[in-house]
């Protein structure tokens, strides 16, 4: 099959879980290291799907690879090349399709609830699951391109995913894994609150690591199912 392109635009934003998912199913995999240099792919074409993943600057700012990766999403949305993006990934990929991207009330960073939309596509995408918990680390939030359908919604952030048929755009990281989440907390530890309190959309570093064994298997699970839901759609032959 054609390899699945995973772009990575910050040196601690790496593919995470989505990358163990695509090892573990022996699927081919592209890592274009964006954060290092390499160029956008000129076409969607020779990929089986796209992912993007996350990283600290803004969908909104004048960086010649975002304008190259917005119109390389609009390209395989319009090749029915399956698009999946993690929290700025998810921004450029509404961004591409017709959506803004604008300052959320607040930041959100840390362990928190997420709930499901009550629409067919929600179940079609995550069965009968009613919420769960997943992490955060983002400042900006999108609006839903036309035609786009709501997955979930958190209390520090209306729009956390979206689907567009075959293709899948999150504010959340769901793809983290304990070394993703442990660098985090401790490279941008500035970011986080001086003292744990609950619910608060930023979380203190001692709480967010406190919960990381309850609940990133959890997350684990929720992340495999939507990545088979994904891949249902991907040419694996």
């Amino acid at each position: 099959m054609k390899p699945i392109a995973v772009f990575q635009h910050s040196p601690l934003v790496g593919p995470g879980h989505f990358a163990s998912f695509l090892d573990a199913r022996k699927l081919p995999w592209q890592h274009i290291r964006i954060d290092q240099g390499a160029a956008v792919p000129d076409s969607a074409a020779p990929f089986a799907g796209l992912c993007f993943m996350g990283g600290e600057m803004s969908v909104n700012d004048e960086l010649p690879w975002i304008t190259q990766e917005l119109a390389l999403i609009r390209e395989a949305v319009a090749l029915d090349i399956p698009v999946i993006g993690h929290c700025l990934g998810g921004q450029l990929m509404a961004k591409a399709l017709g959506g803004t991207v604008t300052r959320n009330p607040q930041r959100e960073i840390g362990w928190g609830r997420v709930e499901l939309a009550t629409n067919a596509t929600a179940r079609h995408w995550l069965g009968d699951l009613s919420d769960f918990d997943s992490f955060h680390w983002h400042s900006e939030t999108f609006t839903l391109p036309a035609t786009a359908v709501p997955l979930f919604s958190s209390a520090f952030c209306s729009n956390q995913a979206f689907a567009l048929g075959p293709h899948l755009g999150m504010q959340c990281h769901v793809e983290m894994t304990e070394g993703l989440i442990t660098s985090w907390a401790s490279e941008w530890s500035h970011d986080l609150a001086v003292e744990p309190s609950a619910p608060a959309p930023v979380q203190s570093r001692s709480a967010l690591l406190a919960e990381l064994p309850s609940k990133l298997p959890a997350m684990r699970a929720v992340a495999e199912h939507l990545y088979e839901c994904w891949l249902l759609n991907v040419h694996t032959k």
